[in-house]
């Protein structure tokens, strides 16, 4: 998926197995089989060109992030206690991304703008566990 998310465009398998090749030898059968379980698991759609496939991710890194940090807040049985333990193992460049951020949200909420949506968790194959989300591919 970091491959998909970097390119920000349609990419082939063969595409994507170049670009792996550079750091590490790979079979092009293991990126092809990799990428069509991504597809099975809604993390990319696909479409046909030629005799292969091009696929485009379904949901931006930072959608996924969030859905992830939205999980493990939401489960917690202490939300704010949570919160402060995460803040915690901050930098403060990440505590200035945070600040900045809730300028943003409360810029929003101030001039009336809808509140963004909540990014959606990608979709759960049956049989799987929407419990704990997993970086996809890894």
């Amino acid at each position: 998926m970091t491959r998909v998310w970097q390119w920000n465009r349609p990419v082939t398998v063969r595409e994507v197995l170049e670009d792996l090749q550079q750091e590490r030898s790979i079979a092009y059968t293991t990126v092809m089989t990799v990428m069509d379980n991504l597809h099975q698991k809604g993390w990319v759609r696909r479409e046909a060109e030629g005799r292969a496939y091009r696929y485009t991710a379904v949901s931006t890194r930072a959608a996924y992030s969030a859905a992830l940090m939205n999980e493990a807040w939401s489960t917690s049985d202490n939300p704010a206690a949570a919160l402060v333990a995460f803040f915690g193992m901050m930098s403060a460049e990440q505590r200035e991304a945070l600040r900045d951020a809730v300028r943003v949200v409360q810029y929003d909420d101030e001039s009336g703008a809808d509140a963004a949506p909540e990014p959606a968790a990608p979709p759960v194959a049956e049989g799987e566990s929407a419990e704990r989300p997993q970086e996809p591919g890894r």
